[in-house]
């Protein structure tokens, strides 16, 4: 049995409630319990106590962060989630400090973090359409992939020493929205990087 932590950090907009994160968010959940794990999850959106969600990502296996990518990055209150739990984390419980040290000052930082046999996964949903990345005759982006974007969110957890799984999205889900397809790829997304309980051995 492993782990798992879902983050939802949706902000409810009232063109975009985010019913959508709810529902990956509850796939998810169900998918995992199904397979033997267990499954906590918190909203960003709503209240929370700071040392619980630090307490969460210490007892997790696994984090999967759900979320809209607003303006191109984390909605606000995803990103006052980090700011308030992952600074808190800083007294040793996610990391020890920065990294550096006394001795070596201008060296390794951003390699204290305590998690390192934690994995997390990014799930994002996004407005853009796939082809917009990747590509470097889309003028926008210019060539750059989606975990190129979400850079800022894979290097605070590799700032508490996470590894990275695939990260999962599902694109123009606003004006050309393909849920039913989505939804089958996520679900195999989960069964492909999550063995069930009963083995071994997780990826």
């Amino acid at each position: 049995m492993s782990n798992v932590f879902i983050l939802n950090g949706a902000q409810p907009y009232g063109f975009a409630p985010g019913k959508l994160n709810a529902s990956f968010v509850e796939r998810a959940t169900r998918n995992l319990t199904n397979m033997g794990h267990t499954v906590r999850m918190t909203a960003s959106a709503e209240d929370f106590d700071v040392d619980a969600e630090v307490e969460n990502h210490r007892w997790a296996d696994t984090v999967i962060m759900q979320f809209p990518v607003n303006w191109m990055g984390a909605p606000w209150s995803f990103k006052k989630y980090m700011d308030e739990v992952y600074t808190a984390g800083m007294d040793g419980r996610l990391c020890n400090g920065d990294g550096r040290t006394a001795e070596a000052p201008k060296k390794n930082y951003g390699m204290g973090g305590t998690l390192t046999g934690t994995t997390y996964m990014l799930s994002c949903t996004l407005n853009s359409p796939s082809e917009a990345f990747d590509d470097p005759a889309e003028p926008f982006f210019a060539g750059i992939s989606l975990d190129d974007l979400l850079a800022p969110v894979h290097l605070n957890a590799k700032f508490f020493g996470m590894t990275p799984m695939p990260t999962f999205s599902a694109h123009d889900v606003m004006k050309n929205p393909e849920l039913d397809r989505d939804f089958a790829r996520f679900d195999a997304h989960i069964a492909a990087h999550f063995q069930p309980a009963s083995s071994p051995e997780r990826t």
